[in-house]
């Protein structure tokens, strides 16, 4: 099945996806394809050789950031095992945990995602495969293809010693084997704490699937996770509860 076809299928599966959405998606979707760079293109990586195994227990996070929120939860609500995901920011304060206050790029924060999943469906090392492979480009220093900041830094936030092991063997495996034409330069930063964004920015491309940025952006995201990792998609994604 081609990137188009594949693009469509996941359009048709969403709610409220006009037709015309359907038309405008496959001609960005196709353009993209063959604007993209080497970098820039989304590639199925080798799972991590350092990862933690499956075992029973509560629900765990994962706190990651890759340039634009609305992209990045998109892709993890469709990630197997995850029982929800938040779009939000981490790595500055309180006080300015504030859409319009990040986008200056002075606050610290990231643009992020907190991914609740359970650890008996899916490992911390298969969220960093998806995050890596498809979710965004790890090359890309403070910016992810149109927009530019240290508030869209690549960053994964370890909660604790397990997770920062695991990313760390992950980036040098990867450089090891140059997944990516060009260095990785992606954080590991100590985790300290999530702010949860404005409630219109929860599940935005589900409500806003006729959007240019989401149809340009975001959308080839989801069918390059669906054609490259089948066996971690998941075709119902796990949506919120409640939109504020």
């Amino acid at each position: 099945m081609t990137f188009a076809n594949h693009s469509i299928a996941i359009l048709r599966n969403s709610r409220r996806a006009p037709a015309s959405v359907l038309v405008a998606f496959v001609f960005a979707a196709l353009l993209a394809s063959l604007q993209s760079s080497a970098d820039e293109s989304p590639r199925a990586l080798p799972a991590p050789s350092s990862d933690n195994a499956l075992a029973a227990g509560a629900l765990q996070t994962a706190v990651l950031g890759g340039g634009c929120f609305w992209g990045m939860q998109a892709v993890f609500e469709h990630l197997k095992g995850v029982h929800q995901v938040l779009a939000g920011y981490s790595g500055g304060k309180a006080a300015t945990a504030h859409y319009r206050v990040v986008g200056t790029g002075a606050t610290g924060h990231a643009e992020s995602v907190k991914i609740t999943f359970d650890p008996r469906e899916v490992t911390y090392g298969q969220i960093l495969q998806v995050f890596f492979s498809v979710a965004h480009d790890p090359t890309e220093l403070n910016r992810q293809g149109p927009d530019e900041g240290s508030q869209y830094r690549s960053v994964v936030f370890y909660g604790d010693a397990t997770q920062q092991r695991i990313a760390l063997a992950y980036i040098a495996q990867l450089e090891r084997i140059r997944a990516f034409g060009s260095p990785i330069v992606t954080r590991v930063d100590p985790f300290v704490a999530f702010y949860p964004a404005e409630g219109y920015h929860q599940d935005f491309l589900v409500h806003n699937l006729s959007d240019p940025y989401i149809v340009y952006n975001d959308l080839p995201k989801l069918a390059a996770f669906q054609q490259l990792l089948p066996q971690l998609y998941r075709g119902q994604p796990s949506l919120l509860r409640v939109r504020n």
